[in-house]
Parts: C-alpha cells; structure tokens; sequence
C-alpha cells in the first residue's frame, strides 16, 4: 500500500497556477446616434475624396488632350514625309540625288515643326485669356484699375441738353458759383489789405494824466494800436515826471474817454469804424476842440472832443464814490448814451 501511493503521487503532475486574464480599461463608445452621426461623415469624407480625385484626373487629361491632338496631327504628317522619302530612295540612287531629297525631306520637317510652335502658341494665349476671364470676378487686376483710374479722371464733355432760348440765372451753376467765389475771394483780400493800411496809418492822441488835476499831453500812434499798449507808451512818457507810475504796469492804468472806460482789449480803429460814442461826445475824435457854432440843436451831436485821461486803477478805487469818477461806467457798444445821433 505504501508503494502503490507513492506511484500514484509520481503519476500526478504539477500544474502551475492559471493567470488571470488581462483587464483592459473601459472606454466611452458613445451612444448609438453618436455612432451613426460619425459613420455619416466618414462616408461623406470619402464621397468628397472620389469627387475630388475624378475633377483632378479630369482637368490633367483636358490640359494634355491639346497637346495629345496636336502630337497625332503632325506625327502623321512626319511619318508620311518619312515614308516618302523612303520610297522615293528605294534602289539604286546617284548620291546628288539622295542628298538633293534628303535636304527636302529636311526642309518639310523644319516647316512641320514651325507651324506646330505656333499652333502651340495661339493655343496658350487662348487658354491664358480665359484663366483671366474665369479669375477676374475673384481677383482684382491692377492694369484693368488703372485703366479704370485713368478713365475716370479724363475729362470727358456732356453735352447740354438746355434750351438757349430760356434764362437759367436762377438755377445753380457750378461754374457761376465758382467765379462768384473768387471775386469774393479777391474783394476780400482787397478789403482786408485796405483795413491794414488804414491801421497803420498815425493819428495824434491828446491825453491828461489824471491825479486829481490834470497834466496834458500828446502822443502820436497807429491806429491799429491797443489800449493797453497806448497805455504803456504813455506810462514811459511820464514816468520822468511822476515816479509813482514806475512801479504801475499798464494793466493797472485805466483810459477814460467822454465819460466812458475804454477796455483794453479795444484799438483806435474799432472806435473810429464803428463811430462810436460816449455820454458826452465821440470816441472817435482823439484831438481838443470846442463846438463854436451859435444855434444850438438838442438833436444833433455835439462837435466837441475832451482830452482822454489816464488814472490808475488805486485812484479809481479809492475815489469811485466822488464826482466826476462816480459818473464813469465800462463802455458798451450796444447802448445809447443820448437821443440824438452822429451826423
């Protein structure tokens, strides 16, 4: 019995342990319409690929067919002259005369290939023509723009389709209307040049530097020239004499005239062009006189002219309250002073 279960245990084999399988990791394959969705384009894809493969082969074989018929027309005709060439040498032939059909064989062969090169030529200008007739609706030519450009700017004439019996002064004319600019250009220029001369022409200013009482003087000036620049003229004339004005800057001096205070900002023109006046005579008269005349009418202006005097602003300041500075006011173009008007 011990022998026959240690034969039995010899007769069994050891088998090693089976592995398991390999795991392999789960993918996402979608839904079914996914599925059919992506099997829909792949089909697609490959209907567009043929397509595109037969119009390829297609446009290669109408490009090589020219040159196909070309070749088959002529390639006849050079075989035939061979042909009769070979023919025409069949037996025995003198060698002046092999030669003399060898030159023309030669010659219908140069003349073969001569007109084969220009068949070739019209065939690709043709075919060039129409590559920039099927190109010209998506690519733009610059000789047909500047052909273009060119055609705009030449002048071309239109006719008149107006009746020459009928006045058209009251229609718009651009030509009219041009000539009528320029002469407002030039009566502009005109003016203005005459304005210019007028203000440098040189007037005489009497003035009084007013501290209480009155100091006289005269100054000549062009007629374009500010208040504020008479003023500073004025303050280097007399400041040799009354040393408080060497410390004054013009802005700080003051020029009343009839009354009135002049601003800075005015000229010795825009009072004259504009006959300006104040409450008790013109501001357009620089110079002293008195009215003489014996009647006396309330509604004439009066022909007479003071002095301008000159203050700085402290003493306005400190006497505003006193005649004859309580009487003073700014100058406004708008307002009359008086009933009556300039004659």
């Amino acid at each position: 019995s011990h022998l026959a279960t240690r034969s039995s245990w010899k007769e069994k084999t050891w088998t090693p342990p089976s592995t398991p399988p390999p795991q392999t990791m789960a993918h996402y394959k979608g839904s079914v319409g996914d599925g059919n969705r992506a099997s829909k384009l792949a089909r697609e894809r490959e209907a567009q690929k043929l397509e595109f493969n037969r119009l390829k082969k297609a446009i290669e074989d109408e490009n090589k067919g020219g040159l196909r018929s070309m070749d088959k027309s002529f390639t006849t005709h050079s075989t035939a002259v061979e042909d009769r060439f070979k023919k025409s040498t069949v037996g025995l032939v003198s060698a002046k005369d092999f030669k003399m059909k060898r030159q023309l064989a030669a010659q219908a062969l140069e003349n073969e290939q001569r007109i084969r090169e220009r068949a070739m030529k019209k065939i690709r200008k043709k075919r060039k023509k129409e590559r920039k007739k099927a190109l010209a609706s998506l690519s733009f030519d610059v000789d047909e723009e500047e052909a273009e450009v060119t055609s705009k700017n030449s002048p071309t004439k239109k006719k008149s389709k107006k009746c020459p019996f009928v006045d058209t002064s009251f229609l718009p004319d651009k030509t009219r209307e041009d000539e009528e600019q320029k002469l407002r250009d030039k009566l502009k220029q005109e003016w203005q040049s005459k304005q210019d001369q007028m203000k440098k022409e040189v007037i005489e200013v009497t003035y009084s530097y007013w501290d209480g009482t009155g100091h006289r003087r005269m100054i000549q000036v062009p007629k374009g020239l500010t208040i504020v620049k008479f003023l500073e003229r004025c303050r280097r004339d007399l400041c040799d004499e009354f040393h408080e004005l060497r410390g004054v800057s013009p802005e700080n001096l003051m020029y009343i005239k009839e009354d009135v205070i002049i601003p800075h900002t005015y000229t010795f023109y825009d009072l004259i062009i504009s006959k300006a006046r104040g409450k008790s005579g013109p501001l357009f008269h620089f110079d002293v006189h008195d009215d003489v005349r014996l009647v006396q009418d309330s509604r004439i202006e009066k022909d007479e002219s003071h002095a301008g005097k000159i203050i700085t602003r402290a003493y306005y300041e400190r006497n505003q309250h006193i005649f004859p500075v309580n009487r003073w006011e700014v100058y406004d173009p708008n307002k009359k002073y008086e009933k009556y008007t300039i004659r």
